[in-house]
């Protein structure tokens, strides 16, 4: 299946309480952040836009209003932004699910570029379009190589590349889980049917079990999260440290 990013429907989960930070953000949602004068969510948009990305759905929970408010505004040349809102909190992949089954974007969506809505990998993911290109491949997990992974849930590859399992967080050099997946649009039949919904609990653990072949690409990356406030407060000046971003700012100007 070849795919260019136009064909690709870009799904950003950005549904979280932001529990560890909200006290940093008592009236706003974590994509909602405001790092180097921008909400955060604004630079992994134009970061996608930029790569080819045309179309970017926002899967919404807490603070649903505010993101939606932020989409209607958001000017950003070429890519379309929709919004779909939990009525309960569904999972990250209750979430996804949720929102690919309510869009309205009209085009036929034969792949889905998975994202969370508090991180950001300094990569190019077209990479992942072309691991997806094998027929032989169901999806395709980003893996970032860290000097510590004791924060992270550590992802188990085989000689192949594929995914085995996801391991538990554990201290050291690894490979983790970026939280950016890339799915064939036939993969989501094979979801288990309940809610609440988790990639790496429900979802890829049932799909291993039913065959699917996952393969991992791993990266070595800058890569921001901004989950803690120790990580926030530093976001400003990891967007600010990267010429990529500096030039997707004076564009959006």
């Amino acid at each position: 299946m070849d795919l260019s990013p136009a064909d690709v429907t870009v799904v950003i989960l950005a549904g979280g309480f932001g529990t560890r930070i909200k006290q940093q953000l008592p009236d706003l949602p974590k994509p909602l952040a405001p790092v180097a004068h921008r909400p955060f969510l604004d630079w992994q948009l134009r970061y996608l836009q930029q790569q080819g990305f045309r179309r970017s759905l926002l899967s919404t929970g807490y603070l649903a209003e505010k993101v939606a408010a932020y989409a209607q505004n958001a000017d950003i040349a070429d890519m379309a932004i929709a919004c779909v809102a939990e009525e309960e909190p569904l999972g990250t992949a209750g979430g996804f699910v949720n929102a690919v089954s309510h869009h309205n974007f009209k085009e036929p969506t034969p792949a889905w570029l998975v994202l969370n809505g508090d991180s950001l990998i300094v990569t190019d993911y077209r990479v992942l379009l072309a691991e997806l290109a094998d027929d032989r491949v169901d999806g395709v997990i980003l893996g970032v190589h860290v000097p510590d992974a004791s924060r992270f849930g550590s992802l188990k590859v085989n000689g192949q590349g594929e995914l085995e399992q996801f391991a538990e967080k554990q201290g050291g050099a690894g490979v983790i889980n970026s939280g950016v997946y890339l799915l064939g649009d036939r993969l989501l039949a094979q979801f288990p049917d309940r809610r609440p919904l988790s990639f790496e609990y429900d979802v890829f653990p049932t799909l291993l079990a039913q065959g699917a072949k996952i393969k991992v690409h791993a990266v070595e990356a800058p890569f921001l999260d901004i989950g803690t406030p120790t990580t926030l407060a530093q976001a400003g000046e990891f967007i600010q440290s990267l010429e990529i971003f500096n030039s997707i700012d004076d564009q959006g100007k």
